[in-house]
């Protein structure tokens, strides 16, 4: 913090213009180069194992038993989401609505996911 009180009185009115450019072509850059495209199906899977696959396009609901219970899925167009699971902290359920591909939701106690897939992919983080 004090080095950079020892530069302000050095910054000229064009290196103020010349950074507030740079911040402003960086903020626009985030939703031009970092989207992931449209989901376009919703992937439910029990053990690793796909249980069922449903285009985003109409509205439903799929329940799947688990070893502690009943997961319910609820897809809307678009979207999707666990609407209940009987595991005790629920992170499943708080995960809301997914609408972006390789989106997923995991019901861990229960060993059942939800995943959106799409054309696109896109990617949480990129491993070398």
């Amino acid at each position: 913090m004090r080095a950079l009180r020892e530069w302000l009185p050095h910054l000229r009115p064009g290196d103020w213009g010349t950074l507030a450019l740079g911040l402003a072509l960086a903020a626009s850059s985030f939703p031009l180069l970092w989207r992931g495209g449209v989901a376009d199906r919703a992937v439910v899977k029990r053990d690793g194992a796909i249980l069922a696959e449903f285009a985003l396009n109409a509205s439903r609901r799929f329940e799947v038993e688990g070893p502690i219970g009943r997961t319910v899925i609820e897809i809307a167009p678009g979207r999707a989401r666990v609407a209940a699971d009987p595991g005790l902290h629920q992170y499943c359920v708080k995960q809301g609505w997914l609408t972006r591909p390789n989106s997923i939701a995991i019901c861990a106690p229960n060993h059942v996911s939800l995943q959106l897939t799409g054309k696109d992919s896109s990617f949480d983080s990129l491993n070398y």
